[in-house]
């Protein structure tokens, strides 16, 4: 690896550490307001809607100019979000405002790995990204409790004794922790190289913006690789974004944990999202990236065992398991998808659908979550449903992907007869 690609982790490495971190600070701010339970998920939602409706979009951004220079573009973006929220504006709005940023920031931080690395060396680079930003995750999700609790509200507290806003002292200096957060990640943002990588003339018109989206979006979906691995990935990034506010609610309910202590267990399942996606950054090559979708099924058939689990020694080795799991199957599939779409249209307009499908995904499994909650389903409940559901798509998957290549087999033998007949 180049030091273009290291220079590209470091920036991801503080972009997400701030991401996560905020979303603990907003969750904590929903909390001391008394918002009604079923709108902590809302903030996520909030968070990807940008991707959502953006998606048309953003891709034409990333491939208009330098990848390092949209990244930091979109990384101070980020910072208004943080601003917002540190000048009283609610959660749900300000967190949006985050995830408008980081809708325009992903398609040039993944887009540019297909420009810096040759294909045999994705899978290997999304290891790394994956394991990085997991472990920003964590240390985000460990950061943000801190900022939230007791002890660090008494310290500044006791420190700075005037409070001049409404918010209170400790969450004012939380958000200056995130927001310089942010800033060092522009930072590292401006020392990306540029790659020399150049496309056509990007289109501006938004209803020709729409129809390319659209074209580019159906020619993924319709590619037998292709499918597979994007419906893979969406599947996971939302459980994974589901999974992040059961855990909280599961840990408050089943080990009554305060949310600083409960923030720790989602960085628990990112360490192992973080070994998983290392080992099999190493140990699966691009061209046997299918052969672990059956892992997938299997997390989701774990992720039940948490309504058994009652005790902290117990909590902490299965989510490190469903989170290596997770980790493992999703890099080889994630690298996967890159390929197919780097070589069917260009990076960033790639990564564009690859996030409006992603998010997508997030955004029906969290509206589903904050009605189960809404409802009043038991933790236990929305976790059981939630494994299965899961299980259940990449068992479906899983049957397409086969059938696909019953297809693929089928063909290939009709052509090879027609040139023996020929």
């Amino acid at each position: 690896m180049n030091r273009g690609f290291y220079t590209i982790m470091a920036a991801q490495f503080f972009s997400s550490l701030a991401d996560n971190a905020l979303l603990i600070l907003a969750i904590s701010v929903l909390a001391s307001s008394q918002s009604p339970a079923w709108m902590t998920p809302m903030l996520k939602l909030f968070f990807v809607a940008s991707y959502v409706l953006l998606a048309p979009f953003v891709g034409a951004f990333a491939d208009e100019l330098p990848k390092g220079r949209v990244m930091f573009i979109t990384n101070l973006v980020k910072v208004v979000g943080c601003m917002m929220m540190f000048f009283n504006v609610h959660p749900l709005l300000a967190y949006a405002v985050v995830g408008f940023g980081a809708a325009a920031y992903s398609p040039a931080k993944y887009g540019i790995l297909t420009e810096l690395l040759p294909p045999e060396k994705l899978v290997v680079a999304n290891g790394w990204i994956e394991g990085l930003t997991v472990l920003s995750i964590i240390f985000g999700t460990v950061l943000g409790g801190t900022l939230v609790s007791e002890q660090f509200a008494a310290s500044i507290t006791a420190m700075l004794p005037v409070n001049d806003l409404e918010l209170s002292i400790s969450l004012e200096v939380g958000l200056g922790v995130v927001m310089c957060s942010y800033l060092l990640a522009a930072a590292f943002n401006l020392k990306i190289p540029d790659t020399g990588a150049r496309y056509a003339a990007q289109e501006r018109n938004p209803f020709k913006l729409i129809l390319d989206f659209s074209h580019c979006f159906m020619s993924l979906w319709k590619d037998r690789l292709g499918q597979i691995s994007l419906a893979v990935t969406s599947l996971f990034w939302g459980a994974g974004a589901t999974l992040q506010f059961i855990v909280l609610k599961w840990a408050e309910q089943a080990l009554n944990m305060p949310l600083a202590k409960a923030a720790i267990l989602q960085g628990v399942v990112a360490f192992g999202v973080a070994f998983g996606a290392m080992a099999a950054a190493r140990l699966i090559p691009l061209k046997k990236s299918l052969a672990v979708m059956p892992l997938g099924f299997a997390m989701g058939i774990i992720v039940t065992l948490m309504t058994l689990a009652h005790s902290v020694e117990l909590a902490y080795p299965l989510l490190v398991l469903v989170g290596a799991l997770s980790g493992f199957f999703v890099v080889p599939m994630n690298a996967l998808l890159q390929h197919r779409g780097h070589v069917i249209m260009s990076a960033g307009h790639s990564i564009a659908v690859q996030n409006f499908s992603e998010n997508a995904s997030i955004l029906m499994m969290l509206a589903l979550y904050a009605l189960l909650i809404k409802l009043d389903f038991s933790v236990n409940t929305v976790i059981v449903l939630f494994g299965l559901f899961v299980a259940g798509i990449m068992w479906m998957v899983m049957r397409r992907h086969a059938a696909n290549q019953r297809e693929y087999d089928s063909m290939h033998l009709i052509g090879e007869k027609k040139h023996i007949d020929s």
